[in-house]
């Protein structure tokens, strides 16, 4: 296994005439990850480039998760380490979590408070004054369409309700990264549309980024302009979209890459004529 004792990626001294290298907004190394006999996450390197849109795409099993919740200090790593920005996670985690916006895999949430509480809670917690977070929170709620839901209680919430007030926690300190794991799953077709539309926003004119997990190809191709695919707990293939697919879709090169695919023979009972 590769030590712990990496250090940052590194471009080499910069001429002074030239300007600094901006450093990735993710830089992962050497991270590895086991639980009792599985190995969840292998070796695994990545870097997330400033003002991406970076999707993170894998079969169940793959790593995804375990690797987004070592990458945002919600899950120590046996080995490797993990810079936000060129600063050090795990050196520095209280500090470095300011940077961050996470919605991560089966949230769970502060559930007997109402939508706007839980919002304002999460503002204040992240260091934010009081009017801030009001104005942040009133902002939040009418753009996932969740005012008139504000005074209930989360607990209430459909599925898709939940969702959407987690990310509004995750974006009211307007982070630099955004980190989301299935943000889309039990999300209406309109909600999934507002919600891409604030994440573009936040990358094109906000200059933040974003990485996100989905098993949906076709979404991440459209919505996405970077893409990596893990299986194995380790990464197959990394780059721009473009790049990554080649000549066909994604989700072809997804096939190709992971294999496993099943033709269905053998449920001849399922032929009912």
């Amino acid at each position: 296994m590769t030590s712990g004792t990496a250090s940052a990626p590194s471009a080499g001294p910069t001429p002074p005439s030239a300007p600094a290298l901006i450093p990735p907004a993710l830089a992962v190394r050497g991270l590895w990850k086991r639980f009792g006999d599985k190995i969840a996450v292998s070796d695994l390197d990545l870097d997330v480039p400033v003002g991406s849109f970076y999707g993170l795409v894998g079969p169940n099993g793959a790593g995804k998760t375990t690797t987004l919740s070592m990458s945002t200090g919600l899950l120590r790593p046996d080995f490797g380490q993990v810079w936000v920005h060129g600063q050090d996670l795990w050196a520095d985690p209280t500090q470095v979590k300011m940077l961050l916006g996470v919605l991560p895999d089966g949230v769970r949430l502060f559930d007997r408070l109402t939508g706007a509480q839980l919002i304002t809670y999460s503002g204040l917690l992240r260091g934010l004054d009081r009017d801030t977070v009001a104005a942040r929170t009133t902002d939040l709620l009418q753009a996932l369409d969740l005012t008139g839901d504000a005074n209930n209680l989360v607990v209430d919430y459909s599925a898709g309700m939940t969702k959407k007030v987690a990310l509004a926690c995750a974006l009211v300190h307007a982070p630099r990264l955004l980190v989301l794991d299935e943000p889309f799953e039990a999300v209406d077709p309109v909600s999934a549309a507002n919600i891409r539309d604030i994440l573009g926003t936040y990358v094109r004119e906000g200059g933040g980024t974003v990485i996100v997990s989905s098993h949906v190809m076709d979404l991440v191709q459209r919505m996405c302009d970077h893409v990596a695919v893990i299986a194995g707990g380790r990464v197959l293939a990394a780059g721009t979209v473009d790049a990554v697919r080649g000549d066909g879709s994604l989700e072809d090169k997804f096939v190709e890459l992971v294999g496993g695919r099943t033709t269905g023979q053998g449920l001849a009972w399922l032929r009912t004529s």
